[in-house]
């Protein structure tokens, strides 16, 4: 009879891991220590200048010709207060004797000459910051590029590189906006100097209350967007998830898995479920800025009551007469507008401001993993060896690479093989100088590519990786990548006839002018098989002193891969090849075949001494060869 007693399941609860996409410093409880009133406040003289230096990058002329405007604007200002007093104090004494109107038109006429001006100046300060602006963008964008197209390949793989990329491009999209932000900032401020030097002159009692109607509000905007940045950092990941399902639902490559997969509805919820998080977390923000922004507002508006008591006292006392009184109203209204708009504009900046420190801390650390290596420029490599190279991705378990010895020399084709996650691409990347080895050495003719001008190390390298780029640039570009040989057209052809992609350009409708991206208007599409070819022609076309090809037929048919295999040997009478492929039927063309276990080399010789002795190659030639069904089998036997 079967045991029935109840076991207790005492192994703890497995749970499927959840994207989250995870960046350094991403922690909102780390940043809020540093999103004060008086941090944030403190910074807008640090923004300001950050994006009139962008601005003199760009445009100097332009950058100098803004700020005399703004300058010249803000002494119009104080004209225009200051002329209101005697325009005032003349039209009301006229009022009693109409012969004394005239004195009035002097002062009505620098008043009018002054609003003028300043009519003038802010088209100009408008037009010129709608200048600067597209300038601005272009500039924070091709500085982002710079840096992270000149950043080690090994960046790429550091965990949130990526995503920091994306919040730098963010910075980028606001950039435009940062001088439009700042003038308007240092506009209002020179609207409240010049309110501030009339109120002073006419009633200096009044600045403090002034002072006081601005900070309560200053302050609530601040813990205001103190509060939406938190809520933008809370809602990151799940913002994130949105736009990685809104591409997996949307993009042609997976739209035949999406609905042979039904996987749609699925997608939708996760889609529906990130949304709502998002929401709710903005809802939250946002009505708890509504009661800061309450909250601020009363208290100014209570300060801005007793400022205006003021001015009636004075009035009241004859401390002031009706002139003076008159032009402390404008004045009020001047002082008040260049304080709201010192409060918005500033608020506006400084969440720019935040953006751009997400565009300079990528900028900044892109630089610290720059290619940074030597200037000697090698001669095409007749040898390239590996010395006891091991290599491990930033923060992985373990080494994809241990102690591997490799050596390729000109004239010789060598075949790499292994099962998947060997490091068979690794070994490819340190070959051709993408990434530097943790210990050992990668040596071109006995230099290491410490030592070598990366890029002129790569104009000596050809490459066909597994994930080819399929650009959206005519055939001929698509072969060329804008580095065209002395011949042409003539070497374009030779390099389509090696790999065999002159079969494709000869079904093309322009030949090599034609566009190969069926997205853009009048683009024309290629089969995955058509772009291998494409790929091969460029890597030969470049006639590098080392070519390496990652699986370069994966998706070709048997004549297409047999027409490259067979022309290899005639490519390496002037190239040392290194070639890694799963199809070990095509490393019978290698004059060596080195096998990698776990990142470590364990085996190496000809197609026919490893064929022939027990080990992972022999293993897998033979699992290759075993595919006829146990019918077919028999059929055989018999």
């Amino acid at each position: 009879m079967a045991d029935e007693t109840a076991v207790t399941d005492t192994t703890p609860q497995q749970h499927d891991e959840q994207l989250r996409f995870t960046y350094s410093g991403g922690d909102s409880a780390e940043l809020a220590q540093h999103l004060t009133g008086r941090s944030l406040s403190s910074r807008l003289p640090q923004l300001v200048r950050r994006s009139f230096a962008l601005a003199w990058a760009v445009d100097r002329r332009s950058t100098i010709a803004l700020l005399a405007c703004q300058v010249l604007s803000g002494l119009m200002e104080a004209l225009g207060l200051f002329a209101t007093t005697a325009a005032l104090s003349a039209l009301i004494q006229s009022a009693h004797d109409p012969a004394h109107l005239h004195v009035a038109l002097p002062s009505v006429l620098v008043l009018a000459g002054a609003a003028g001006l300043r009519a003038v100046l802010g088209i100009a300060i408008q037009g010129l910051s709608n200048r600067l602006g597209p300038r601005i963008s272009r500039e924070a964008e091709y500085r982002m590029l710079h840096a992270a197209t000149n950043a080690e390949m090994a960046a790429y793989d550091h965990p949130g590189f990526n995503d920091r990329y994306d919040k730098a491009d963010r910075g980028v999209e606001v950039s435009r906006d940062m001088i439009g932000q700042s003038q308007n900032l240092v506009s209002s401020l020179a609207t409240l100097i010049a309110a501030a030097a009339v109120i002073a002159t006419l009633a200096p009692i009044l600045l403090p209350l002034l002072v006081l109607t601005a900070v309560p509000q200053a302050l609530a905007s601040v813990t205001g967007e103190r509060v939406a940045y938190l809520a933008t950092l809370r809602t990151f990941h799940d913002r994130r998830m949105l736009n990685m399902l809104r591409w997996h639902l949307t993009h042609k490559d997976q739209a035949d898995q999406i609905r042979t997969d039904t996987l749609a509805p699925y997608l939708l919820d996760k889609y529906r479920a990130s949304g709502a998080r998002v929401d709710h977390t903005n809802d939250q923000a946002a009505w708890q800025r509504a009661k800061i922004s309450f909250v601020g507002s009363a208290v100014s508006g209570l300060a801005s009551a007793l400022m205006w008591a003021g001015v009636i006292f004075l009035l009241g006392a004859g401390h002031i007469g009706a002139a003076a009184a008159g032009t402390l109203v404008f004045a009020l209204r001047s002082a008040g507008g260049g304080l709201h708009g010192i409060v918005g504009y500033g608020s506006d900046l400084m969440r720019t401001g935040r953006y751009m420190d997400d565009w300079e801390s990528f900028i900044t650390e892109a630089a610290g993993q720059r290619l940074d290596r030597g200037n000697i420029v090698p001669d095409r490599p007749r040898q390239v060896v590996l010395h006891r190279v091991t290599y491990r991705y930033p923060e992985a378990d373990h080494d994809t690479l241990f102690e591997v010895d490799f050596t390729v020399r000109q004239g010789e084709i060598v075949a790499v093989v292994g099962e998947n996650g060997s490091g068979k691409t690794t070994l490819l990347k340190l070959l051709s100088g993408l990434n530097l080895p943790a210990s050992g050495d990668v040596v071109w003719d006995g230099i290491s590519t410490r030592e070598l001008n990366p890029h002129a190390l790569w104009k000596q390298c050809a490459v066909v990786p597994q994930e080819f780029a399929r650009w959206p640039m005519t055939a001929r570009e698509n072969i060329q990548l804008g580095q065209p040989q002395p011949e042409a057209d003539d070497a374009v052809r030779r390099a389509a006839d090696a790999s065999g992609a002159d079969a494709v350009i000869a079904t093309l409708r322009s030949g090599l002018n034609t566009l190969l991206a069926r997205e853009w208007w009048g683009g024309q599409a290629l089969s995955s098989g058509q772009w291998q070819r494409i790929a091969a022609a460029r890597a030969i076309h470049r006639d590098a002193g080392l070519l390496v090809m990652d699986e370069p037929t994966s998706d070709l048919d048997a004549r297409a891969e047999h027409r490259i295999f067979t022309g290899l040997r005639q490519l390496a009478e002037h190239r040392a090849i290194v070639l890694v492929t799963h199809n070990l039927a095509n490393t019978i063309v290698a004059d060596r075949i080195v096998v990698l276990e776990s990142g470590r080399v364990s085996a190496e010789g000809t197609f026919c001494e490893l064929t022939a002795r027990p080990g992972l190659f022999r293993d897998l030639w033979l699992l290759q060869q075993d595919r006829a069904n146990p019918s077919a089998q028999e059929d055989m036997r018999r």
